[in-house]
């Protein structure tokens, strides 16, 4: 595949490493001089010293042959004009890194459509989304966001104590909005149907908001509900730490936030309502000890400093705490620590290089859908709707969707939701959906323009 990057930070020459190894043919435009001499002494790409919103470099880059524009500089102004520029020029896919305080303005205003984006990101509210994960529901196998992280996705197993045990889908009293999407069963996948049963050990793949997934994860775990609180510790009020005290806000826990900057403290306090801001360094023993944190249930570091993060989690696990998380951001480093680190208390590393890359992932495809999650027999797509296709301007209940389908998100601008019966399928929304093996072909076809 033709790609061109546009910066080569630590999360643009990470990528570009990586995708050079999977033999796609790689353009890199970088603006420090040094830099890009250096570059090209070690990367198998193009690498050009330039400006990704020159039309002269993009000509240099052959964007006439691209097939896939990555912007990945630490400039908002340079990230969005670069790839609408690409997008003008013919590129299929444009992708645009920003900062993720532009990205929480995406419900105030339509930067993908108003630029002709395919998809913005931030790598820090990425980073946050793989710690949140641990968090938002400890006890879900897995947990994924999609839909600008307005609907979630996860995997919970049927305790023998759930209500829901031998209850059909029908009459699980689901909330508005929450789909139940796959169950495994003795290690086999399906797509159900309304009159399938939940049984005691099911492993069950549920999509909704959420706000609404957590007291319905807890009735198929069968936990009594509104039980306590999870107490969640951060260290570092940077970005990182911020979105990620931000996401935990909309769940029952409780947030502290270390950070040693009393500026920053001031700022956290003015922007974040059901978190408390601790003026303090998190990597010293006695301020830990202070704050009694051996009682917390995670402590995450999100600090800019490895060394620093590592330290303090090891601190935090000498003290009780049984699950502690941290950015590593050097990618080998967090995958060294991620497989080892459960020996000295760390349960995950993440690294936001590496997140990035999964993110960008996905976008390295000819299809015209994204296979977001690979499952036994079963696949999360996202696909836009075709202006001419057969189910565009039909309700979702009159069209013949092949058995083995289920519709979990729709996104239409700003606004995302898991479509009902009765809601009205339009060209270019963005559709996300469960579907077997057996049943793409006939899914795909109906969307199709």
């Amino acid at each position: 595949m033709n790609i061109i990057i546009v910066g080569a930070g630590e999360i643009g020459r990470h990528l570009a490493t990586s995708l050079a190894k999977e033999a796609h043919r790689i353009s890199l435009i970088e603006s420090d001089k040094e830099l890009a001499q250096e570059l090209e002494a070690v990367l198998d790409a193009k690498v050009i010293h330039g400006d990704g919103t020159s039309v002269s470099d993009l000509a240099d880059a052959d964007v006439g042959e691209c097939e896939l524009f990555l912007s990945m500089s630490s400039s908002n102004t340079t990230n969005m004009m670069a790839a609408s520029m690409a997008k003008s020029m013919g590129v299929p896919k444009v992708v645009s890194r920003v900062h993720p305080s532009l990205q929480r303005e995406e419900w105030l205003f339509d930067f993908r459509g108003h630029f002709g984006i395919d998809h913005i990101f931030s790598s820090e509210r990425l980073t946050a989304i793989e710690l949140a994960k641990f968090v938002r529901n400890p006890d879900s196998l897995v947990v994924e966001e999609l839909a600008r992280g307005r609907i979630e996705l996860q995997q919970i197993l049927v305790s023998p104590a759930s209500q829901a045990v031998q209850t059909k889908l029908r009459d699980l009293g689901a909330p508005q909005g929450v789909r139940i999407a796959m169950i495994t069963r003795g290690g086999e996948s399906h797509v159900p149907q309304a009159d399938s049963t939940i049984e005691e050990g099911d492993l069950v793949t549920v999509f909704g908001e959420p706000r609404k997934l957590r007291g319905f994860a807890e009735k198929l775990q069968g936990k009594r509900k509104g039980a306590d609180k999870l107490r969640v510790v951060i260290f570092g009020g940077n970005e990182y730490g911020f979105s990620l005290a931000q996401m935990l806000e909309s769940i029952d826990c409780t947030v502290r936030v270390f950070e040693r900057d009393a500026e920053i403290c001031a700022s956290l306090a003015d922007r974040l309502t059901n978190a408390t801001i601790i003026h303090g360094d998190a990597t010293v023993s006695a301020e830990l000890e202070e704050e009694q944190i051996g009682e917390a249930d995670f402590f995450i570091s999100t600090s800019t400093d490895d060394e620093d993060n590592v330290m303090s989690c090891l601190q935090a696990h000498t003290l009780g705490v049984k699950n502690c998380l941290t950015i590593i951001h050097r990618a080998d480093y967090a995958a060294a620590i991620s497989a080892s680190g459960h020996h000295f208390g760390i349960r995950a590393a993440i690294s936001p290089r590496e997140a990035t890359r999964r993110e960008i992932q996905r976008f390295i495809t000819t299809d015209s859908h994204h296979i977001l999650k690979k499952f036994d027999n079963v696949d999360l797509i996202e696909l836009r709707v075709g202006k001419g296709s057969i189910a565009a301007g039909h309700m979702v209940k009159e069209i013949q969707w092949p058995p083995g389908t289920v519709l979990v998100g729709k996104l239409r601008g700003l606004h995302a939701d898991v479509p009902g019966p009765e809601e009205v399928l339009l060209g270019g929304d963005h559709l996300y959906a469960m579907v077997s093996r057996e049943a793409r072909k006939s899914f795909l076809k109906l969307l199709a323009a």
